[in-house]
């Protein structure tokens, strides 16, 4: 690997999520390669983009490191018994957004929890095993939590598209 090339990926390792570098066009290469197999190994990933096993390596590393990626099997809801999937928007007074979210996250039925703006101070998806489990999640452990206001719930009906389908965009060519 080239001395300059070195520094950069020395430099994107210590670089925090906060303070994100652009990813030139080899990383974002990987990046697509594994989005579509997560199972392609250095030397395919190598073989494609006509450069070193050791460069993928490093790179996956830095990548990595740098939180730009996570190397994660993703099971489906389904196969743990999760039957129901569905969309909470939480209104919550302002002092205790971030306590509410934190514990929010640590469930096991939830997937995704984020602190919006506009109508829900918090946006979460979570998945149940039936309606029964929905209502204990809502109203016996929402419900007891000090500043919650409102839980608005939808059920998804049907998934049309699952989070880990979108792709890295190509960048300007």
């Amino acid at each position: 690997m080239k001395k300059a090339q070195r520094a950069e990926t020395e430099s994107r390792t210590r670089t925090s999520r906060d303070q994100a570098v652009p990813l030139d066009d080899i990383d974002q290469e990987i990046v697509r390669i594994l989005q579509v197999d997560g199972r392609t190994n250095n030397s395919e990933i190598a073989r494609r983009l006509g450069v070193t096993e050791t460069t993928v390596r490093k790179r996956l590393s830095a990548l990595i490191s740098g939180n730009y990626i996570e190397v994660v099997a993703v099971p489906s809801p389904f196969l743990a018994g999760m039957n129901i999937s569905a969309i909470l928007g939480i209104k919550t007074t302002l002092h205790h957004v971030r306590k509410i979210a934190s514990a929010v996250s640590e469930r096991s039925e939830v997937r995704y929890c984020g602190i919006a703006t506009g109508r829900s101070n918090l946006i979460v998806e979570a998945f149940f095993k039936d309606h029964d489990h929905l209502l204990r999640f809502v109203a016996d452990f929402l419900g007891q939590i000090e500043g919650v206001v409102e839980v608005e719930t939808s059920l998804i009906l049907k998934i049309e598209k699952y989070s880990s389908d979108w792709m890295v965009e190509e960048g300007p060519q």
